[in-house]
C-alpha cells in the first residue's frame, strides 16, 4: 500500500505541471527498490487526475460536451462548438499514433536514459517557448490548425518524459497563446486523451493482460488519491501562471535529466 500511495501523490503533483508524470512513476520505482509497477497501472493512476480536471473545469468541459452536440446540428460558430471541435482536432494525431505504437513504446522507452534526454530537450524548448511566445493569445480565438498543431505536439508525449502537459504548453506558448490560456487548454485537452488511454489501461487490468504488481483495490486507492491531490495541483499551477512563467518547471526538468544521466 506504501508503493501505491507514493505513486498516487507523484502522480496527482506531476501529471499537471510540465515535468511528465509518467517519467515520475517509471522513475519512482527504481529509485525506491520496488518492482515496476506496469503501464496499465500508470494509465489507471491517471485516470484519477483526469476526474480533478473534468471536476475543476466543469464548466469548460460541460460547454465543450454542449458544443459537441451544436457541431452535429451544424452550428458552427458558437463558442463551445469551436472549443468542442479544437479539442477534437487536437485528439487525432495521438489517438492514431497511440493506437498503432503503445505497445512499442511500452516495451522499448521505459529507461530512465530515455527520460534523461526527453527531460533536457523538452525542458530547454518549454523555457524557449515560454520566453518568445506572446501572452495574450486566448483560447476563444484558437484556429483548427493550431489545435491541430498542438495535437500533433502532443504525439511526442507518448515517449516517456516528454510531459503531455509540458509539449502542449510548449506548442501552445510558440503558437502565441498566454500561459494560463495554455495551461487550461492542456488541461481540457487531458480530458479525452486520458479518458481513451485509460479505458485502454482499465481494460488491461480487468482482462489481465498485463501482470501487475498493485492489486486493484490498491490501484483503485491509488486513482482516489491522485483524485484529490490533482485539484490542488491544478489550483497552484493556474494561480502560479497568473504572475509567473514556465521557467522554474524547465529548470527543474533540466536538472532532473543531469541527475538521471548521473545516477543511470
Amino acid at each position: 500500500m506504501l508503493q501505491t500511495v507514493v505513486l498516487a501523490l507523484v502522480q496527482s503533483v506531476t501529471e499537471f505541471l510540465p515535468v511528465s508524470s509518467s517519467a515520475h512513476l517509471i522513475l519512482a520505482p527504481r529509485l525506491f527498490g520496488w518492482p515496476d509497477q506496469g503501464m496499465a497501472a500508470d494509465i489507471a493512476l491517471h485516470v484519477g487526475t483526469l476526474f480533478s480536471v473534468a471536476l475543476y473545469f466543469r464548466r469548460d468541459v460541460a460547454a465543450a460536451v454542449a458544443g459537441g452536440f451544436d457541431l452535429l446540428k451544424r452550428a458552427f460558430s458558437t463558442p463551445r462548438a469551436r472549443l468542442a471541435l479544437n479539442l477534437g482536432a487536437a485528439c487525432v494525431p495521438v489517438f492514431l499514433i497511440g493506437f498503432f505504437c503503445n505497445d512499442y513504446i511500452e516495451e522499448n522507452f521505459r529507461s530512465p536514459r530515455v527520460i534523461a534526454v526527453t527531460a533536457i530537450v523538452f525542458g530547454v524548448l518549454l523555457y524557449l517557448a515560454d520566453r518568445t511566445g506572446k501572452t495574450d493569445g486566448a483560447v476563444a480565438d484558437m484556429t483548427v490548425k493550431q489545435a491541430l498543431l498542438i495535437g500533433a505536439a502532443q504525439v511526442l508525449a507518448l515517449i516517456p518524459g516528454v510531459s503531455r502537459s509540458g509539449v502542449t504548453m510548449t506548442a501552445a506558448r510558440a503558437l502565441g497563446i498566454g500561459r494560463a490560456e495554455s495551461a487550461r487548454f492542456s488541461m481540457l485537452l487531458s480530458v479525452p486523451t486520458i479518458g481513451a488511454a485509460g479505458a485502454l489501461g482499465v481494460l488491461k487490468i480487468l482482462t489481465a493482460a498485463e501482470s501487475q504488481t498493485l492489486s486493484v483495490p490498491e490501484i483503485g486507492t491509488g486513482v482516489l488519491l491522485s483524485f484529490a491531490g490533482g485539484v490542488l495541483a491544478i489550483g497552484f499551477l493556474m494561480k502560479w501562471l497568473k504572475n509567473s512563467s514556465f521557467a522554474v518547471f524547465a529548470a527543474y526538468r533540466i536538472a532532473l535529466g543531469i541527475y538521471l544521466f548521473c545516477i543511470f
